[in-house]
């Protein structure tokens, strides 16, 4: 118990004098350049520090105001370190983040140095600062011939966790246009440019807020989410598709309504602040490049490409005003030897950029998504931000002729930006190239199967046993199927004679010539007695054939068939008789000349009978069909 309240009185002890180790240091000279010539905020810095301590210094501090620290999307200090002599003596080394500490409303972040500082001795490092959503439109609405205004809130006075001798800032603006500003004097304005200081003696974290106000009409494209699918095959592409989940104009809204006469004749002051073109740098040997959006393929896209760079120049449909939303999808084919890359152990690794290939827009959360071939294990991910700020896991995914699933490697980052797009990741993977010939294999078993079948279905019977009662059964639907076609046949045939003739009566009304009617009636009356052999014929193979099934006796359903065959038969029997009288009452009365009304009162209750014969004579050949 004693020796840990030892140690850890020790560690107290050696913590302490760390602390104020770091705390020994004073910036001699710093000076700040801030851009704003975009939507993204870009503060640099460049650090003098000294130690004015007896103990040398191995950690230095970096502060941001909570607001920022939020809204940090890239950071980066570099030391200059010097090694030899001449030119290229000043090198730079990269300061990792070890930990970082809230004080206040500050945010206070410690950075490992390659080597300590010592007594008296000066460090030079220079910190770099990406920043979204830090500009604010002003107003908040705008209309179509209005120029953006922004509001920006900082400090005139670097803030920094330890006292500052000399410093100084200048704001590099997008416009000459300032509307106003906040003066903290020396303060010098020049055309696109307002400069602060030189200010001495600032104590430590102490911060003397000031806003600009002034014209930024640079495009404020968001995209509220990123999907980014990098889909490696070993047969020889990487196959990339980027879903950008609503684009958006996140400057000031457009107020009132959309004249698109006017945006087009006043290119130069109607819309300023809104734009049409997003350009994409893809990789050099990109190809297969599609863009499409919820509608289909966008043909307002212009590729361009040469031995050194690949660039991709997209029109949305419309032109994105503040507050406009489009979302679209990109994706394109990179040869698998630009991309990925063979270990000196025998793994693979991914090495591609993490960041969207367009510049200068916002994306509030991004998603990496590496689909590794199928059969890959050892997975593992080289991610160049510092833990904490992003989140990564795996999933499983099933494409094409996939049996076990692709392993998904998936890293999250909120806030990215145009710098990440320099900034690579690393996917190691192990993979057996044997499993290259799954997928081959099992087409090639698919097919053999597929054709042994087609071969087996064409050699072999696959009728039924002619002895089993299903089989028998079968033949005597056929039989019945065959009886009752031909049946339709003469009847067809008798139909057409009855429609001859009455035809013919028709004319004899008209015209009064019976001489035709009588030669049509000889005709008629042939083939009437010629096919009712036919039917008599087909009648009885029908009731033959229904009796029995052999050694099956008849069912209910063939009988009543035979039932409808024999009233049908009956019915147009019948039916052919009523014409036959209608045709015998008309050339009598024609022949005794009598009158038109004598004639319709001699064939109105024939011809009423003819037509109910007719509709049941119909209905019966229609339920046959059935």
């Amino acid at each position: 118990m004693a020796r840990a309240m030892a140690l850890s009185l020790l560690l107290l002890v050696a913590c302490f004098n760390l602390a104020s180790a770091a705390d020994s240091l004073t910036v001699v000279r710093a000076d700040r350049k801030v851009d704003l010539l975009t939507q993204v905020v870009r503060v640099s810095t460049a650090w003098k520090v000294q130690n004015n301590g007896a103990e040398p210094v191995r950690e230095v501090k970096l502060a941001l105001t909570s607001e920022q620290a939020e809204r940090v999307a890239f950071m980066e200090v570099v030391i200059k370190e010097t090694k030899g002599k001449g030119k290229n003596a000043a090198v730079g080394l990269l300061l990792p983040v070890i930990r970082y500490s809230q004080e206040g409303s500050v945010i206070v972040y410690t950075l490992a140095l390659p080597r300590e500082i010592k007594e008296g001795e000066i460090a030079t490092f220079e910190s770099y600062v990406a920043l979204t959503h830090q500009l604010k439109p002003f107003p908040e609405e705008i209309t179509q011939s209005d120029s953006q205004l922004v509001k920006y809130h900082d400090t005139a006075y670097i803030l920094s966790p330890y006292p500052v001798k000399v410093q100084t800032t200048m704001f590099k603006l997008s416009s000459s246009r300032l509307e106003s500003f906040t003066k903290v004097n020396p303060t010098k304005v020049a055309d696109t440019e307002v400069r602060y200081g030189p200010y001495e003696d600032v104590e430590a974290l102490e911060r003397k807020p000031i806003t600009l106000h002034f014209e930024n009409n640079q495009p404020f494209a968001v995209v509220e989410e990123l999907v980014r699918e990098i889909e490696i095959s070993h047969w020889g592409n990487v196959y990339i598709t980027e879903n950008y989940n609503k684009l958006a104009h996140q400057g000031a809204r457009l107020k009132g309504g959309f004249s698109r006469f006017e945006y087009q004749a006043r290119p130069g002051a109607s819309g300023v602040s809104a734009f049409r073109h997003l350009l994409a740098k893809l990789p050099v040997h990109a190809n297969s490049v599609y863009y499409r959006d919820e509608i289909g393929n966008i043909s307002t896209s212009h590729l361009r490409s040469d031995f050194r760079r690949t660039e991709l120049e997209l029109e949305p449909r419309y032109p994105l005003f503040g507050g406009w939303k489009v979302p679209f999808t990109l994706g394109y084919s990179v040869p698998l030897q630009d991309l990925v890359f063979k270990a000196a152990d025998g793994s693979r690794y991914l090495n591609i950029s993490f960041g969207s290939p367009f510049g200068n827009i916002v994306v509030d959360k991004l998603i990496l998504k590496v689909v590794l071939p199928e059969g890959s294990y050892d997975v593992s991910a080289t991610v160049p931000f510092p833990e904490g700020s992003f989140e990564q896991r795996q999933e499983k995914k099933f494409s094409y002729l996939d049996t076990v699933g692709r392993t998904v490697h998936v890293i999250v980052k909120k806030n990215s930006v145009m710098e990440h797009q320099f900034k690579n990741v690393l996917v190691h993977y192990r993979f057996n190239p044997l499993g290259m010939l799954v997928e081959p294999l099992m087409l090639v078993l698919a097919f053999f199967a597929f054709f042994a079948s087609c071969i087996a279905y064409t050699h072999f019977d696959f009728t039924l046993s002619k002895s089993t009662s299903a089989y028998l059964a079968q033949v005597q639907r056929d039989q019945v199927i065959d009886v009752i076609s031909k049946l339709q046949k003469v009847l067809g045939i008798r139909q057409t004679a009855e429609e001859r003739l009455e035809a013919s009566l028709k004319d004899v009304l008209r015209t009064g010539d019976i001489t035709a009617c009588k030669a049509d009636r000889k005709n008629a009356d042939a083939v009437w007695k010629s096919t009712s052999k036919d039917l008599k014929a087909l009648l009885d193979t029908l009731q033959s054939t229904m009796k029995t099934v052999p050694g099956k006796p008849s069912t209910t359903k063939p009988s009543v068939i035979v039932t409808k065959v024999e009233t049908l038969l009956l019915k147009e029997k019948e039916m052919v008789e009523k014409l036959q009288q209608k045709q015998t009452f008309i050339v009598d009365a024609y022949e005794r000349k009598l009158s038109g009304k004598e004639i319709d009162a001699r064939i109105a209750p024939v011809q009423e009978k003819l037509e109910s014969l007719r509709q049941e004579v119909s209905n019966l050949r229609s339920s046959l069909e059935d």
